[in-house]
């Protein structure tokens, strides 16, 4: 098994105190936005599309193989934390032949993802795809900058690469045949790559379904991820956010795409330091013995 590393009170108590303040930027304006019946275009999806309920995302957890020394009886009416002689810590027992099923999935994926180049020509076309030659518009209270025709146009005149196949599912019946790559939940170990802007965006995602085991700082760094790639996932749509704040990445033109390009490249640095944080996490719960 792996070393137990103690926390002492006031370390872990500090630990907890900036994560939960650190993860109230977003929360507290999204809860205030929810209580008013705001929808926000960008930001919502974090709380939406992500399943992750705000409340779980305030939870401080240190991660496996750490016991909690001092007065840490809170942990106790979590799911999975149990008294040891060394202090609260999260309990293996968590781990179920189901749950290990998971984390290796998770695993798999995120190994086969970094292992590839990240491909950087896609441009942003799978927003696009989405509202092409329909009335039946995601975000329908804000426009579109090239309207619906001008929007068509701009599908119809540059190749769509997308190989994620949470976004291709979203794409319109008419601009699914336009896709050069026609993913399926079946492909996605075979097909997610490095440089996707939903791929990193996902690492989010992976950070909470190994929770409680994740430590929290790890979710709140794939979080500000999420929330920064998320920002030019919008400013690259083909919706007019500008009255919000955000200026578009006109990804019809030359320049635009070069921006994007940009941008996309310095995201997959960002998020390959966190895909090997959590790929190293699910070998310590599928091979703690590993980590002696």
């Amino acid at each position: 098994m792996a070393p137990v590393i103690v926390l002492a009170e006031q370390e872990w108590r500090a630990r907890q105190e900036a994560y939960v303040s650190r993860m109230r930027k977003w929360v507290d304006p999204h809860q205030e936005r929810k209580a008013l019946g705001q929808k926000h275009p960008v930001l919502d999806f974090l709380f939406s599309y992500y399943s992750y309920r705000p409340a779980r995302l305030l939870r401080w957890h240190p991660g496996p193989d750490v016991a909690l020394a001092g007065d840490a009886s809170e942990f106790l009416s979590w799911t999975g934390y149990v008294q040891t002689p060394q202090g609260v810590m999260l309990s293996r027992d968590l781990l179920t032949a189901q749950r290990r099923e998971s984390v290796s999935f998770v695993r798999s994926l995120l190994a086969a993802t970094q292992s590839r180049q990240p491909r950087l020509g896609c441009f942003g076309l799978h927003e696009w795809a989405m509202v092409y030659r329909t009335s039946e518009i995601r975000h329908e209270s804000w426009p579109l900058r090239l309207g619906p025709a001008g929007t068509d146009t701009v599908v119809e005149s540059l190749p769509i690469k997308c190989g994620h196949f949470d976004a291709f599912r979203f794409f319109t019946p008419e601009a699914r045949p336009l896709n050069t790559l026609q993913p399926t939940r079946a492909t996605q170990i075979a097909m997610e790559q490095p440089g996707c802007l939903h791929a990193n965006m996902d690492l989010f995602k992976w950070s909470y379904k190994l929770a409680p085991f994740t430590p929290s700082e790890l979710v709140a760094d794939c979080f500000e991820l999420a929330s920064d790639v998320r920002e030019l996932d919008m400013r690259a749509s083909p919706y007019d956010l500008r009255e919000l704040g955000y200026s578009p990445v006109p990804i019809e033109t030359p320049a635009g795409r070069a921006t994007y390009a940009r941008l996309q490249a310095e995201f997959a640095s960002r998020a390959t330091p966190l895909r090997a944080q959590l790929i190293a996490l699910c070998t310590q719960l599928l091979d703690p013995e590993d980590n002696d």
